[in-house]
């Protein structure tokens, strides 16, 4: 059919919330004030039997579902209906059985596009207590759905009462009292969410300060390593040297006292490794017979190009 396959852009997805509610609450004689409730899937299973009659394997449908192999059960029985009426419709189960409103508002929208598509908009022969009499928990479902449908009534017509008892009063009073009680209400709506919409904001600001604070410091961290990557006198770094920069906390830097550079650790064990070659360069001139003498003018050479003389190179 036409509705199995429509668009995010149909008019079928701007329905309201309010006017879901109302169209499953008048068409399964039930009492849901969020579209949530019907997240286990037993609400689309009876919607479907509203419109196609004696499709839906009622016994097999649980109301009382509350866990999620409860839910699945209820939506592998609406997917054999999909299948045996030929509707290509793809039911998200592990999106709608966590109970989200915006999953299961677009479902509810979509099922009640194709409702409509079926039987006109008008299920007005279905006897939607009798249906459930034979599902799991469809007797409970029914004894909770016939509780609320009377108490809104009575709610509305004190409300009435009180509002029609209320306007009477305020035409029989004084006129220049009328002013200043219409002008009363006037901040209410200024206050209504006020004080939490403030706390959410201020909770974000420390949220976001918290972030900023911790870039910062990954930041310092990864702006040390790359300082002594490029300084030209640490030919080789040691991996000690940068773990000592990535496990240093910002409580082992205040604690502790200050420590070495990794820069300058690394820059000294250059001097003990030329010292080292110069050693073994001289045990080398032994092995050939060279003079001492000559040895004293080679070591003499090597001490000044270890102090670093811009005068003398050696290779």
């Amino acid at each position: 059919m036409a509705a199995t396959n429509i668009g995010m852009m149909d008019g079928a997805y701007f329905v309201g919330r309010n006017e879901i509610l109302a169209w499953i609450n008048t068409t399964l004689q039930l009492g849901l004030s969020k579209v949530e409730e019907a997240a286990s899937g037993a609400v689309a299973c009876q919607l479907m039997d509203a419109a196609h009659p004696g499709a839906v394997p009622m016994h097999k449908v649980n109301f009382d579902a509350k866990n999620e192999y409860d839910m699945i059960q209820n939506y592998k029985v609406l997917q054999d209906v999909f299948n045996k009426l030929k509707i290509t419709k793809h039911i998200e189960v592990n999106k709608l059985i966590k109970g989200r409103p915006l999953d299961n508002l677009e479902f509810m929208q979509w099922m009640k596009r194709y409702c409509d598509s079926v039987s006109g908009g008008f299920m007005s022969n279905y006897n939607a207590s009798e249906r459930r009499e034979s599902s799991k928990g469809g007797k409970d479902t029914n004894r909770r759905a016939s509780v609320p449908s009377h108490t809104p009534a009575k709610s509305a017509s004190t409300g009435h009462k009180a509002q029609a008892s209320h306007g009477a009063k305020r035409a029989s009073g004084q006129t220049a009292s009328a002013p200043q009680r219409s002008a009363k209400p006037s901040p209410a709506p200024a206050n209504s969410g006020g004080p939490a919409y403030d706390e959410q904001i201020t909770e974000l600001k420390l949220l976001v300060d918290s972030l900023e604070k911790e870039r910062d410091f990954y930041f310092s961290k990864l702006r040390d390593i790359e300082i002594l990557c490029q300084n030209p006198e640490v030919e080789h770094v040691s991996v000690q040297a940068i773990q000592s920069i990535l496990y240093t906390s910002e409580e082992d830097a205040q604690q502790q006292p200050p420590a070495l550079s990794p820069i300058m650790e690394a820059s000294e064990e250059r001097p003990k490794q030329e010292m080292a070659h110069k050693r073994k360069s001289i045990s080398d001139l032994d092995e050939f017979g060279v003079s001492s003498s000559s040895r004293q003018r080679l070591s003499d050479i090597l001490d000044v190009q270890l102090c670093g003389s811009p005068l003398t190179s050696f290779s």
